[in-house]
């Protein structure tokens, strides 16, 4: 008898649930346990709600964004998120962030050319696309997307040096490792923060699709070693 291939289902049927081991960040009611920063470069958009278990955030007005950040700050740890984003909105889950919002952060770019997973450097000095060792881009994420539907993102950051992994559906697309910690002042902890990006609304090219949303459920941190 041929073997029955069950990885790629198991994989799906992450979505919808909290992994085992990690410790819920949002109450699903309120922003309890976040802020808003009111110094980051994309805007300080107070267009962040809680609906029905979801945090959604949007743009307010039109072309100001912004970042949500955790009033804790992680060192070592994996953060777990779904996410269903509208298509023409750029945003990211940032890593080890500053109040400025400096941080690694992995991609939530769902737009024409855009790419969800990757690792970007975030007003990171130093970070190109040739820094340090592994894959950081993310590339296979369309082969993982369920469109329309909710997504998992899984990210793991870890070390002095920082060390990250990411699972999109259970899947791994990102194993990467920096040759240096390019945080500001080598820092090796950070706030846990999510981005609406800013955009120009009369821009062909515009990062933001008028009236779009991001949306972020079952957010949870697991801190390691």
């Amino acid at each position: 008898m041929l073997p029955i291939l069950v990885l790629p289902f198991l994989s799906w049927q992450l979505v919808g649930q909290i992994p085992v081991g990690f410790t819920p960040i949002f109450n699903r009611k309120d922003l309890t346990g976040w802020h808003i920063s009111q110094v980051n470069h994309h805007g300080n958009t107070k267009a962040w709600s809680a609906q029905d278990g979801v945090l959604m955030v949007t743009q307010d007005p039109p072309g100001n964004g912004g970042i949500l950040l955790t009033d804790r700050k992680y060192r070592n740890f994996e953060v777990y998120l779904e996410i269903n984003p509208d298509f023409g909105c750029d945003g990211g889950l940032f890593l080890r962030s500053t109040e400025k919002g400096e941080a690694y952060q992995v991609m939530i770019d769902y737009l024409e050319g855009g790419s969800v997973g990757g690792i970007y450097g975030e007003r990171l000095q130093g970070i190109g696309p040739n820094t340090g060792k592994g894959d950081k881009s993310g590339a296979k994420w369309k082969e993982y997307w369920r469109t329309g539907a909710w997504n998992s993102i899984r990210a793991r950051i870890e070390g002095d040096i920082p060390h990250i992994q990411v699972w999109l559906n259970g899947f791994q697309i990102v194993d990467w490792t920096d040759d240096a910690n390019h945080s500001p002042n080598q820092a090796t902890e950070g706030m846990i923060a999510l981005q609406a990006h800013r955009s120009n609304p009369q821009a062909k090219n515009s990062r933001w699709v008028p009236g779009g949303y991001h949306r972020f459920r079952n957010i949870a941190v697991k801190v390691l070693p």
